[in-house]
């Protein structure tokens, strides 16, 4: 038998998706390395939502293979066994609790948490506190965990529910636009965020400003028409001809 840690975290295979006879996802296969940081850019239309909901097992293809771990088909899954599997979501708008403290977002959103009431009044064991320390930490709000998430700058609230996507110790992470209305500043370190989460597990981002995807310096996928256009550095897809023509020349 292969081993899992041989294969590709995630390997699309002629996936094609159509609505109401629009063509969203149009035989697209491409792979994501174990530990990779890869970004997808495209214009509106191209299927970068539509990718993502096959991937998370909100929208079942109409021909095509997912395959997670190199033992898994996403096709034939649930939302909840997927998330269950290790792929975790984060969408542009920030989805935190902010009533809640930064401390009791991540203690709420840790792997096997049940509910609210159960997770405010459980006893943390040591390992957790420690994931908890540890992922305050990397995301950047050490000295805030006791601050209400509300309070949080638009920047911090998205780097805090990065880090409860962390808490449920997903291998492979989704994450759309994360530095849509951030400052220079917090961009900057959402970069280097990224970065250090990249490694341990892989990270696909989906992105339209350039100069930040240029900063991630990672593989960068383009899709156009519901297929892979072009894929490579950022310098080798800004000067395909073809992307300026669909993309970045609009």
């Amino acid at each position: 038998m292969t081993d899992a840690k041989l294969q590709p975290i995630l390997y699309l295979d002629g996936i094609s998706v159509s609505f109401d006879g629009f063509k969203a996802l149009n035989e697209l296969s491409f792979i994501v390395d174990r530990g990779e940081l890869r970004t997808i850019i495209g214009p509106n239309g191209a299927g970068k939502t539509t990718m993502r909901d096959v991937v998370t097992g909100k929208t079942l293809p109409d021909s095509g293979a997912a395959m997670f771990n190199g033992a898994h088909d996403l096709t034939r899954l649930n939302e909840e066994t997927i998330a269950n599997l290790g792929i975790g979501r984060k969408f542009q708008k920030p989805s935190v609790i902010e009533s809640l403290s930064v401390l009791e977002n991540l203690e709420l959103a840790r792997k096997g948490a049940r509910g609210l009431r159960a997770s405010l009044f459980f006893t943390l064991s040591a390992e957790a506190r420690e994931h908890i320390a540890a992922t305050v930490a990397l995301i950047g709000l050490a000295g805030r965990e006791a601050d209400q998430a509300g309070a949080l700058s638009h920047g911090q609230k998205q780097w805090l529910e990065i880090g409860m996507l962390l808490m449920q110790e997903p291998e492979l992470l989704l994450v759309d636009e994360p530095v849509a209305g951030m400052t220079d500043r917090e961009t900057a370190a959402t970069v280097e965020l990224l970065k250090r989460i990249a490694g341990e597990r892989s990270v696909v981002v989906v992105e339209h400003d350039m100069e930040f995807v240029r900063a991630l310096g990672s593989r960068v996928t383009v899709l156009h028409e519901g297929s892979v256009l072009a894929e490579g550095s950022i310098d080798h897809v800004q000067n395909d001809q073809r992307v300026i023509e669909v993309y970045l020349g609009r």
